[in-house]
């Protein structure tokens, strides 16, 4: 990892009477990527819009790519790359002409342009309909274009706002594969997600935000680390004994467990492993209750925002 290359101090923003951020602090090493997570609401997006200069922060500092957002606005909006919540094509363009159009407001020349409008579509796999208007564009498609357009000048720094909302699981892993490729070739990105495991599979560090403040941050396994080691995972056959199966498991592990009443599962976490699995079991048979997938995991990253923040990361107002 290289140095910090998108770095904020206390950075705040307050609409009205309400702070959507209150002090939050970044920082990011050049060539990883930064997992952003938080409810809506959290104050995640308006944080990316600050690091972007599309806002202004009434309080703290932020520098990207070395300048100040404040004091140095079009050097930094000359070095990123930003797709939005919402994709910012027109919708009555083709992709080819979305792409070049953002080619000649970077001022590339026609040619250039034009160049890196094909090379971006048949990178994004929009080649075959590169000639048809974007409003013809499954959801998956605008949102690789939008992509594509916030990579027309090659930026080092890219900024994805929630980018894989709204699309189906196939288009969330096409996305997926989409950053990977970025991040090889060497970029930076700060990403804001609500899905827990977006930020696992991509985020080299996470930062979880809840009320405009960062209350935890660290690599993935660090973070399930704060909320315990291993967990005792079981089913049982019928809802009638998650009561017993519960206090079973209350008494041999000293933690009230989680229950999942719907799939009649119930978990919790264990301080000795193997051998804790192996007290529950006994516990457990000792009641006659014959339990199904018996085993021991590692905390989610579910468990962990819930741990945090008390709920879940979908749960909130709508986002700033």
């Amino acid at each position: 990892m290289g140095e910090d290359v998108i770095v904020a101090e206390g950075l705040v923003k307050r609409f009205g009477k309400v702070d959507a951020v209150n002090g939050v602090d970044l920082s990011v090493p050049a060539g990883t990527v930064m997992g952003v997570l938080g409810p809506n609401g959290a104050g995640k997006t308006t944080t990316v819009r600050m690091l972007t200069t599309l806002l202004r922060p009434d309080g703290g500092r932020a520098v990207v790519g070395g300048h100040d957002v404040v004091a140095e606005p079009d050097a930094v909006r000359t070095i990123i790359g930003l797709s939005g919540q919402y994709a910012a094509v027109d919708e009555y363009l083709t992709g080819r002409e979305n792409l070049a159009m953002f080619g000649r407001l970077y001022h590339l020349s026609k040619r250039d342009a034009s160049a890196r409008a094909d090379e971006l579509l048949e990178r994004f796999r929009l080649d075959e309909a590169a000639d048809r208007p974007a409003k013809t564009y499954s959801g998956g498609m605008r949102r690789r274009l939008d992509l594509a357009a916030a990579l027309v000048v090659r930026p080092r720094i890219i900024f994805l706002d929630e980018p894989t909302t709204g699309l189906d699981p196939r288009g969330r892993m096409g996305m997926w594969e989409v950053i990977r490729d970025l991040v090889r070739d060497g970029a930076t990105l700060l990403l804001t997600t609500q899905y827990l495991e977006e930020a696992d599979e991509l985020a080299d560090e996470i930062a979880i935000i809840d009320h405009g403040r960062v209350i935890a941050r660290g690599t993935s396994d660090q973070l399930k680390a704060q909320v315990g080691g291993e967990r005792v995972q079981f089913t049982v056959p019928s809802p009638a004994l998650v009561p017993k199966a519960s206090a079973a498991v209350l008494d041999v592990t000293g933690e009230t467990p989680e229950i999942d009443t719907e799939t009649s599962t119930v978990s919790a976490p264990v301080r000795e492993g193997t051998r804790s699995l192996v007290a529950v079991v006994n516990a457990l048979d000792r009641l006659g209750i014959e339990a199904h997938d018996v085993g021991l995991r590692r905390p989610t990253l579910d468990e962990v925002f819930l741990a945090l923040t008390g709920r879940k990361a979908e749960d909130g107002a709508v986002e700033r």
